[in-house]
């Protein structure tokens, strides 16, 4: 499990520079920078943590493929949103970065 809650500012960071993200009700966002730019609009819209919970991660060739739940918090630690995701990982350098990124709610009427 892990629990991000030090705002965006850096959250491009995390991912290589050709990275996609497909956020559920929008369009496919690329890049670093332009991914950096979802999460700080993200956060000033309220998301002040997420927790992940991995179910499973499986190597796939010179990528990581990671299967799991997400939870989302804002002000005071209300549960915002909680679904699930996968994430394929790319080794970038030294780092392993996050390379295609997707997710969705499992709450109802979202």
């Amino acid at each position: 499990m892990a629990i991000f809650s030090k705002g965006a500012e850096t959250m491009g960071d995390l991912y290589t520079s050709d990275a996609k993200i497909y956020p559920p009700g929008g369009d496919t966002i690329s890049g670093n920078t332009a991914i950096g730019e979802f999460w700080k609009g993200a956060y000033g819209m309220g998301i002040k943590a997420a927790k992940l919970d991995t179910v499973e991660a499986e190597p796939a060739g010179d990528q990581i493929v990671e299967v799991g739940n997400y939870t989302l918090y804002g002000d005071g630690n209300a549960e915002l949103d909680k679904g699930k995701y996968i994430v394929v990982w790319k080794q970038d350098g030294e780092a392993w970065k996050l390379h295609r990124d997707i997710w969705n709610t499992s709450m109802p009427g979202q």
